[in-house]
């Protein structure tokens, strides 16, 4: 091996994470990415001391363990063989495994070059646990697992819960009542010892949600696709990234980011994926409200369209936003959600494509900003149904006005769908949501029925 090489791996921590993947994965692809030299930066602070408690939250499969479980102990190990590391995870097969990985490398020949001081001792070289010549070790555990009479000053919590037991409130209180009395008290000194919490967002309550709370922790939270602007500043690192910006597309990109959502539907991915996991006790409609189908009914009285539109078009601001709903016996389908970043002209031509494609009954645009001149616009130069609104009282107490029509099961979405995700991220999370032109378009929709009088007038019918 080159000397420069070896003393790149010695003191990049980024390259020493790359071959530590070629190491334990031969077969994998290594793609760099400004994430996981940002993640390398603010481990290494933790190394130095400048950071004490850190917790880094991002989507599954970003190579999260590799950097924190497997590369880190080693690096850490390799600068002071002296270091005592205890990791833990849900599974000790999990926890094992990393430790295995870990080992793998301290016992690799590119290893033992760039660091020749350190060596595996004789008599403790276990999968569980392996000491090293000087006394340092990597002890691996799982929660609930017993630490007696053990002691570290690096203490590594990579994956606390599994997606099944974070949905279980027993679970999450023992996983953070283990935490707090058993494995945080295994710190050797508690002023400069160092707590790394790492895992993909799983619920309000987890270990992550349950930590931040309590205050004291210094946070990386890297979702997949960005929700707002960030800024991201540690050591050489500097990364501004911008709204709607994938993570990684190198590794998911937006076609798996969209199959994502579709397959593990909006509670998981907010989770998971964006790190914002939707909390029911604040949520102003509950998911179980909703009716659901597969198919939308053969018979649909009529199709009604609700756009909400914005007065801009960066990406930062609001989009505009077609909901197009179909009402069947007293029920309104929601099929189809489309969301817009348009300059007037091209905003008008979607309104009347998708007026074209459902050959709506109705089309509910507020009567304000690009709405009042979509409105004019549109009674000049076609004959579409358009019918201006005019809200009435704040957001907030417009949306609690037509809860009471979802909690009577009058709204129903579809099992599946490409859109379905942002649709329930915002409704959910309303009105603590970053955006929330869906919300007002729905909103605006279900008021307009409550008060035209349409379900009293068909049941008349009928």
């Amino acid at each position: 091996m080159p000397q420069w090489y070896q003393q790149l791996l010695k003191n990049n921590f980024s390259a020493f994470i790359a071959k530590t993947l070629a190491t334990t994965d031969p077969g994998a692809e290594y793609l760099p990415n400004w994430h996981i030299d940002l993640i390398a930066e603010y481990l290494e602070a933790a190394r130095r001391g400048e950071i004490n408690r850190l917790i880094i939250n991002l989507p599954p499969r970003s190579l999260k363990s590799v950097c924190v479980s497997v590369a880190w102990p080693a690096w850490i190990l390799g600068h002071d063989p002296r270091s005592r590391i205890l990791a833990a995870s849900y599974a000790s097969s999990l926890s094992i495994k990393h430790s295995v990985d870990c080992r793998l490398v301290i016992e690799s020949d590119w290893y033992r070059h760039s660091f020749p001081e350190v060596e595996i001792s004789r008599d403790q070289n276990e999968k569980h646990k392996f000491t090293t010549t000087k006394r340092g070790f990597r002890l691996a555990t799982s929660v609930g697992g017993s630490t007696t009479g053990e002691g570290g000053n690096f203490l590594i919590l990579d994956d606390p819960l599994s997606p099944a037991q974070a949905m279980n409130e027993l679970w999450r209180n023992y996983a953070n009542q283990w935490f707090d009395h058993t494995f945080a008290s295994r710190l050797d000194d508690k002023r400069k010892g160092v707590i790394v919490l790492v895992m993909q967002r799983l619920h309000s309550h987890d270990m992550s949600g349950y930590l931040l709370a309590k205050g004291g922790w210094q946070h990386l939270c890297l979702p997949a696709v960005a929700a707002k602007p960030e800024m991201h500043r540690m050591g050489k690192v500097s990364k501004q990234r911008e709204i709607d910006e994938l993570l990684h597309p190198q590794r998911e990109n937006l076609a798996l980011i969209e199959r994502a959502k579709i397959e593990l539907g909006s509670q998981a991915f907010s989770a998971q994926y964006q790190q914002k996991p939707l909390s029911d006790e604040n949520a102003m409609v509950r998911p179980w409200w909703f009716g659901r189908y597969v198919s939308p009914p053969l018979l649909i009285e009529r199709h009604v369209q609700s756009w909400d539109t914005a007065i801009k078009n960066q990406a930062h601001h609001d989009a505009s936003v077609c909901l197009t709903f179909g009402e069947s016996e007293g029920k309104s389908y929601l099929l189809d959600a489309r969301s817009f970043r348009l300059e007037y002209p091209d905003l008008k031509r979607a309104v009347y494509g998708l007026a074209e494609q459902w050959k709506p009954q109705a089309v509910l645009i507020e009567d304000k900003a690009s709405g009042q001149q979509l409105l004019q616009d549109g009674k000049r130069e076609t004959s579409l149904p358009l019918i201006a609104i005019k809200p009435q009282g704040n957001k907030i107490t417009r949306f609690a006005a037509i809860c009471a029509m979802i909690e009577a099961g009058r709204l129903v979405l579809p099992q599946q769908a490409s859109w379905l995700a942002d649709f329930e991220s915002e409704l959910f999370a309303f009105p603590n949501f970053i955006h929330d032109d869906q919300v007002d378009a729905l909103t605006q929709y279900l008021d307009w029925i409550r008060r035209s009088g349409w379900e009293k007038l068909r049941i008349r019918h009928i």
